[in-house]
């Protein structure tokens, strides 16, 4: 299976990956705090587990970031 994660492209021989299974092997330390798109869609965060990729798939993580004002 062949996917693009945050714009580079990789390839799986997994036949079924999920969101879930996706963090951890990207190795992703916080996945409570990233955000997950699959072809411009967000995909809530209760569905990684039973949500699965397709050979094409964009996938785009978005990192929530912590900041403060002065």
């Amino acid at each position: 299976m062949h996917i693009s994660v945050n714009g580079e492209q990789h390839e799986f021989n997994e036949v079924e990956v999920s969101i879930s299974r996706l963090l951890e092997i990207r190795q992703v330390e916080s996945p409570e705090m990233v955000a997950v798109q699959i072809n411009g869609e967000f995909v809530e965060m209760q569905n990684y587990p039973n949500t699965y990729l397709k050979s094409g798939d964009d996938i785009e993580f978005l990192y929530f970031m912590g900041g403060g004002s002065q």
